[in-house]
């Protein structure tokens, strides 16, 4: 049988960024790149600048901050071969108001900087024509009542000192497509079923009502399925194709279907769309993943490159943040404050990274803000709602727009709850955090952020939080500016039944104290079964922000031989210590040590094994080889999400060293290495405070007491 495409001629994309945008909703086959070197006029000068990057960064050709106006121009030709076709002009993203016009004519106007969009400019941009393209962006360097997530403002904001160099103009790709003289406008796919989609969709064009769409399986499956679908007076259809020997999408087994849409017409528009089988459930205090209990092992990824801003510099780079997220341990990618391109969505659903997605936020509260803020989120799921991968919507950062006092402002409280019964209502399919953080009033999951520099206060307060018996914690918002947060912004929130997760932790002034963080407040999160995961801050450092796993140019940092996928693993080890300093967790012991173990393990099925230790010489790396074991406990069962009762090591001294480290690993009954962590011994030095001022008091005498 011949296909559609058969007919339908190539177009070879050209200029940086090459790839065509939307792999997800795949219309390839007719296509034209409009990346590359566009004119761009400013209130000074008329400068080339490349598509598409932000006119603030140098892979752009400008490097120009704080320009609020500018505009774009190029020539623009549709291929003679498109006749018939509906010609459509898409923008990735366009920060943030954007003005389009084709030969003089306006043809739409855009708010929103981190939303896509697309015109059918066939009127004025026939195939075989050309004409001149124009866009007019207004970027405010003033961006506090308007969404922008980390990008710095003018005057500066209460978060300006976790903000980055503004992202302005065109900052995703721009690019033409040929569609059906009746096409599909957009298509939504549901798979929470685990044995079929569900599909709903609307078509766009100058004759939709009655018109037929064919919806077959073309990948993922050897029985390739269909069905005919009629769409409805307002152009509107859906159907439910089911999957024969159903194959689900879930992180070991990242499996995908393509499904075409073929409509009718004397050009038919070809279609596919790209998703998976995927159930995610918050169910009492657990997180299911297709019917699976699912531990959240996160990290934050802000999505920002040294020359290239909030945009990729290529394909590649895209792919590499997803595998070094995956080589560090992480099942989950916390895209912050970013609706990130959907080719690293897509990316992430092949690879089986599960995702937490939230759209940026603005930093002041307004009526307007707030209206600004849920305007994006009907684009954001229409754009993304097909991904498997995303498991997770947030929707506010720690009140980021609502002026950190949810808790006092019934106006703020309703936004966020407003907020949630939005998003809810855009999609039944996923958990909703309507303000990460703290605060919350109508969540799916209750999460928190907590930084501490001292790990003892850090291990007495997650106790405290998985025994409900502390609901708050402290908050460094400034210098001099210290809060204690609530989980929960009002009495009448439930305490109990929804998931209570860490999403966002990690301190440290160097990345050996940052190592050393990771290791011991990451195994305090895993101490607590109540607990449905956690959220590392961050995978890469960004501009002047230090606090990454990997340094802003995505190279390795000296994190004194830890290996963060020991950290992240399936199945870890719990040490009951609190440890001194970073690279001298003990005192090196001068007599038998005995320390308590525990086993936590997250696997599908018990793990049987036995805990091992011995000494090597300081800092030495897991990549080098275990010492032979120098003591060997009893068997032991893990039991999935249950920590074990400890097992107690007893080891001998290190005769003869100044410093050393233990390492302490689990081996199966295969005697297979399973998990493994270690402990550094070494004279505690007490910090250094000679010459430092010291304030008199008032009353010196006076009893505190």
């Amino acid at each position: 049988m011949t296909s559609p495409l058969d007919v339908l001629p190539q177009t070879p994309p050209a200029g940086p960024r090459p790839e065509y945008p939307r792999p997800d909703r795949d219309r390839s086959h007719r296509w034209l790149s409009l990346n590359g070197t566009w004119d761009l006029e400013t209130e000074d000068d008329v400068v080339p600048v490349v598509v598409p990057f932000a006119w603030e960064t140098s892979a752009s050709g400008v490097g120009r901050t704080w320009l609020e106006r500018a505009t774009y121009r190029r020539r623009v030709s549709v291929p003679a071969g498109w006749t018939g076709c509906r010609v459509v002009l898409c923008f990735g993203a366009v920060h943030h108001e954007a003005q389009v016009l084709l030969d003089g004519h306006e043809v739409a106007r855009h708010e929103g900087g981190y939303t896509s969009f697309e015109i059918d400019v066939t009127d004025h941009l026939a195939p075989g024509s050309e004409a001149g393209l124009e866009v007019r962006v207004h970027a405010p360097a003033d961006k506090r009542s308007i969404p922008h997530g980390k990008q710095r403002s003018i005057p500066r904001t209460d978060y300006d000192g976790v903000c980055f160099t503004p992202t302005s103009g065109i900052w995703q790709s721009v690019w033409l497509e040929g569609r059906g003289s009746t096409y599909v406008e957009h298509a939504g796919l549901e798979g929470d079923s685990l044995t079929g989609f569900d599909l709903t969709g609307r078509l766009a064009g100058p004759d939709v009502t009655g018109t037929r769409i064919t919806a077959r399986v073309v990948s993922g499956s050897s029985s390739f399925e269909h069905i005919s679908l009629v769409c409805d007076d307002e152009g509107r259809f859906h159907g439910r194709l089911e999957i024969a020997d159903a194959r689900v999408w879930s992180p070991a087994d990242p499996h995908l279907y393509g499904i075409e849409l073929v409509t009718d017409g004397e050009v038919p528009d070809v279609l596919t769309l790209t998703s998976g089988l995927r159930r995610i459930q918050a169910l009492g205090e657990e997180l299911w993943l297709n019917g699976s209990r699912l531990y959240v092992r996160g990290v934050l990824d802000q999505g920002y490159w040294p020359l290239t801003g909030l945009t990729a510099p290529d394909d590649a780079a895209l792919v590499r943040d997803l595998e070094i997220a995956r080589d560090l341990g992480y099942n989950l990618v916390r895209k912050h404050l970013k609706l990130e391109d959907p080719r690293w969505l897509h990316h992430a659903d092949r690879m089986g990274m599960l995702v937490w997605a939230e759209p940026p936020a603005a930093s002041r509260f307004s009526a307007g803000a707030v209206r600004a803020f849920e305007n994006q989120l009907p684009a954001l799921v229409e754009r993304d709602g097909n991904h498997p991968s995303i498991v997770v919507w947030g929707l506010y950062n720690e009140e980021w727009g609502l002026d950190w006092d949810i808790p006092h402002s019934p106006d703020r409280a309703r936004a966020a709850r407003q907020a949630y019964e939005a998003m809810r209502a855009l999609d039944e399919t996923r958990p909703i955090v309507e303000n990460s953080g703290w605060s919350h009033v109508l969540t799916d999951l209750v999460d928190w952020h907590y930084y501490d520099e001292d790990l003892g206060s850090w291990a007495r307060t997650l106790a405290q939080l998985a025994s409900g018996e502390r609901e708050d914690f402290p908050v460094r918002l400034g210098a001099d500016f210290v809060v204690d947060k609530p989980l929960y912004g009002n009495a009448d929130h439930p305490r109990h039944r929804i998931p209570l997760l860490n999403s966002e932790y990690g301190t440290g002034y160097t990345s050996l104290e940052r190592a050393w963080n990771l290791r011991w407040q990451t195994q305090e999160l895993r101490r607590h079964d109540r607990f449905a995961g956690y959220v590392y801050t961050e995978l890469t450092d960004i501009e002047h922000e230090m606090a990454g796993l990997l340094d802003y140019d995505r190279r390795a940092k000296d994190l004194g031989g830890l290996d963060p996928s020991d950290v992240n693993a399936e199945t870890v080890l719990v040490v009951d210590l609190v440890p001194a300093a970073a690279g001298a967790d003990i005192p090196l012991p001068t007599a038998d040590l005995e320390l308590a173990v525990h086993v936590s393990h997250h696997g599908a099925t018990s793990l049987t094994g036995r805990l091992n230790a011995a000494w090597a010489p300081a800092n030495h790396p897991a990549n080098r080889g275990l010492p032979s074991p120098e003591v060997t406990t009893d068997v032991l069962t893990a039991v999935p999400f249950t920590l074990t009762a400890a097992s107690t090591l007893a080891v001998r001294a290190p005769l003869g060293k100044t410093a050393a480290r233990l390492w302490i690993w689990l081996t199966d009954s295969d005697n297979r290495g399973t998990a493994r962590t270690f402990v550094d011994a070494a004279p505690v030095e007490e910090p250094n405070r000679r010459g430092a001022r010291t304030t008199p008091t008032d009353h010196p005498d006076t009893d505190a007491g």
